[in-house]
């Protein structure tokens, strides 16, 4: 699966999601960050599943209708269990991702919000 990691998104977890086979992209390597509608844009220009911490990414698909390609948020993790989280979020909810989910992820607990693309 394609993924762009959001700025807040440690960039170790890079290597561990590149090591399952993921092509991984983050903001990081961005000259600036562009703020969270560009993100998110870009991210479905490049048809990839946006990985974050932040909430405001489901209120603009939400709330705004801005189109995307499948939100990952991480919420009380460590930053070095991102990478981790995040592999076993794609193989377990992949096709929902694919299909435009929102896939809310915390300690214990995982909240799918169904998508439509």
């Amino acid at each position: 699966m394609k993924l762009l990691l959001d700025s807040c998104i440690w960039s170790g977890a890079i290597a561990e999601i590149s090591a399952a086979g993921h092509d991984v992209v983050s903001v990081t390597s961005w000259d600036e960050d562009p703020g969270d509608e560009k993100i998110l844009a870009e991210a479905h220009r490049e048809s990839r599943i946006l990985v974050t911490l932040d909430k405001d990414f489901g209120e603009l698909m939400i709330v705004h209708a801005l189109p995307h390609s499948g939100i990952v948020r991480l919420g009380g993790f460590s930053a070095k269990q991102q990478g981790a989280i995040c592999v076993r979020l794609l193989r377990d909810y992949g096709k929902e991702l694919l299909a435009g989910a929102i896939v809310t992820a915390q300690p214990g607990r995982v909240r799918i919000r169904e998508g439509s693309l």
